[in-house]
């Protein structure tokens, strides 16, 4: 399935494809604050469709991943890193998607604070 997704301000936009069924819950100082739910997709699943290049980066703790979020309402989107085996990934904050009912996701706690 595609999904769409975007920042509060629309600056951001961007589409996803794949089975959004489960999202994990991290509990790490970054996640928490902000009450991210993520999805994991490969990379080249998710399109950015406007925006390309004004997204601001930020990487924090081990500096693995890319956490972009927008300059202007500072909403974050989406993070792109790799994954244990090296494939790159995109990690979409389902906050961010259109249409999607956040209550019928099953969501997964991650330790992310011992990470």
């Amino acid at each position: 399935m595609l999904y769409q997704g975007s920042c509060h301000c629309g600056l951001l936009k961007f589409e996803a494809e794949g089975e959004l069924e489960q999202v994990i819950d991290c509990n790490c100082s970054h996640c928490s604050r902000k009450g991210f739910l993520l999805w994991f997709v490969p990379r080249a699943q998710l399109k950015i469709t406007s925006g390309e290049g004004k997204s601001t980066v930020y990487k924090f703790n081990k500096h693995k991943i890319e956490h972009h979020f927008c300059p202007t309402c500072g909403c974050q989107t989406f993070g792109f890193a790799q994954d244990k085996d090296g494939k790159e990934m995109a990690a979409v904050n389902a906050r961010t998607l259109e249409n999607v009912d956040l209550t019928a996701l099953k969501k997964y706690p991650y330790d992310g604070k011992s990470a």
